[in-house]
């Protein structure tokens, strides 16, 4: 069985998988190394992975990463092929979500989504040519910066929408925040698709819900993409 771990800015994310299948999933705000043992413990684990954003980790935990598990980085051998320009500076997480992906439409162009801190959007040609993506602001992120970096505009927290027009201020700065998002992510869809053919949406991420019921299209919705994807370039190094 494999483990695969992501850590990311706020929160560690885990899974153990046997072959594909996604046995037992954990989500902890830090990883300390005695869980981490227990997991190892009480599980048959014979293959570690895990990717970071760059975060510090506690010195122990990182000693025994470095001697037990593979670290995705951009040397890693994965499964497709990687047309960024800077792959040492692409996200790791960006990077296991479009391998995960491949693993589920190998044969299709994908829009890979990831709807949380910021909205990432990646895009995978059929054959498993990864091309890049965008970044932008994820919703709550739009919201806290019309609050910080203007005087008078209030923090407004993500709601439901009553109308595409804001009667009043805390309406508009959702509205501009929660539906921009989604006019972004569709606007690409089109452009994508105007230029290239049909795509299949695949979207993961703590947001992936509120597109999922907004996007006017038939969205593969799939909330633990970037483990799966770890665990398929585990997979392609140790197999």
């Amino acid at each position: 069985m494999n483990l695969a771990i992501d850590i990311g800015n706020t929160r560690v994310k885990m899974g153990i998988f046997d072959q594909d299948q996604l046995l037992q999933y954990d989500v902890v705000e830090k990883l300390p190394l005695n869980y981490l043992t227990q997991w190892l413990t009480n599980h048959s684990i014979q293959n570690i992975i895990y990717c970071s954003v760059g975060k510090v980790l506690d010195q122990k935990l990182q000693a025994f990463l470095d001697q037990h598990a593979l670290f995705l980085d951009a040397h890693t051998p994965i499964p497709v092929t990687n047309h960024y320009q800077t792959p040492a500076t692409l996200g790791k997480d960006r990077l296991a979500a479009v391998v995960g992906a491949f693993a589920l439409f190998p044969e299709t162009n994908c829009i890979v989504v990831d709807a949380g801190s910021c909205i990432t959007c990646d895009v995978l040609k059929k054959g498993g040519h990864y091309l890049g993506g965008n970044i932008s602001p994820g919703i709550k992120m739009r919201l806290k910066a019309m609050h910080e970096f203007t005087a008078a505009l209030p923090l407004v927290e993500p709601g439901e929408l009553r109308a595409w027009i804001g009667d009043s201020t805390t309406a508009a700065l959702r509205n501009g925040a929660q539906l921009g998002a989604i006019f972004e992510v569709m606007a690409f869809v089109d452009y994508l698709e105007t230029h290239y053919g049909d795509f299949q949406v695949i979207i993961t991420g703590g947001d992936a819900e509120y597109f999922v019921k907004n996007l006017k299209r038939e969205i593969f919705v799939h909330q633990n993409l970037v483990l799966a994807g770890l665990n398929q370039i585990l997979k392609h190094n140790v197999d």
